[in-house]
């Protein structure tokens, strides 16, 4: 059975890039357009791995991490942040808040899959 992999972004070309670099690996793809979405997104459903970005609307990246490892269904997913944010003090903030992988925009959907297959094999 294919594993699920939920996509967090605000633009909408970047997560249709996401998309189709990870179903093309066998993966299976839930979209959410900002962190409130994403959280909606969540309501119970098993997911393998979050992919999110930092700075969107209604509510960022790094809060909807949080409120993702507060609840006990998805504590141990593993979350990679893809964002054009570089700096130590947010990379920092992310680890403290339970990210595994930090990936600066632009990048290489092969880069996105290598860090996604070392998370999650499909």
């Amino acid at each position: 059975m294919a594993k699920t992999i939920l996509i967090v972004d605000d633009s909408a070309s970047l997560r249709q890039v996401i998309a189709i670099a990870l179903k093309g690996a066998g993966y299976e793809v839930i979209e959410g357009c900002d962190g409130q979405d994403g959280l909606d997104k969540l309501s119970g459903q098993k997911v393998n791995l979050i992919i999110s970005d930092v700075n969107m609307p209604n509510m960022d990246g790094l809060t909807m991490v949080t409120k993702i490892k507060e609840n006990p269904s998805y504590k141990f997913t593993p979350i990679i942040m893809l964002t054009t944010e570089s700096g130590a003090d947010m990379k920092e903030r992310g680890k403290a808040a339970g990210v595994k992988a930090w990936m600066v925009k632009p990048f290489k959907p092969d880069q996105m899959l290598d860090a996604v297959s070392q998370l999650i094999a499909p």
